[in-house]
């Protein structure tokens, strides 16, 4: 078969191909609405908030807070096997969205609901995967 790997995201998607080819360049980005200034992520064609189409693209700082976690610790998909135990989070970015993602160089038994993350990068054949980890 080839290719990328089944996890990663399809870049053909017209809604989130621009989030995931800016990845590429390490730039976590998100849509703002023009007509009432609403934040969307994930992104999609359309405001959440008013219905708006007019949508535009903003950068991240890719600074935000844990809000919530779960530890994988058993995981035999391909791809995911070899990495844990690990924790999958919900983190708040204080551009005001939520993200899913993976926390790294962290001690799983450690994480603390509230803690300060960054996002770091995880380099795949056709885009980079946001991740997040602790600021010191």
């Amino acid at each position: 078969m080839g290719g990328a790997p089944s996890f990663l995201p399809n870049l053909d998607e017209p809604d989130t191909a621009p989030f995931w080819k800016s990845t590429v360049e390490h730039k976590l980005t998100y849509q703002v609405c023009t007509k009432c200034e609403g934040i969307v992520f994930y992104p999609r064609a359309h405001c959440v908030h008013c219905l708006s189409l007019d949508l535009e693209w903003r950068e991240s700082a890719g600074e935000g807070t844990l809000y919530t976690y779960s530890v994988v610790r058993d995981n035999r998909m391909p791809g995911f096997a070899e990495l844990v135990p690990y924790a999958v989070a919900y983190v708040d970015l204080d551009e005001g969205f939520r993200m899913l993602t993976r926390l790294t160089n962290v001690d799983v038994d450690a994480v603390s609901i509230g803690s300060r993350v960054r996002v770091s990068w995880n380099d795949q054949s056709t885009v980079s995967l946001p991740e997040f980890e602790p600021i010191e």
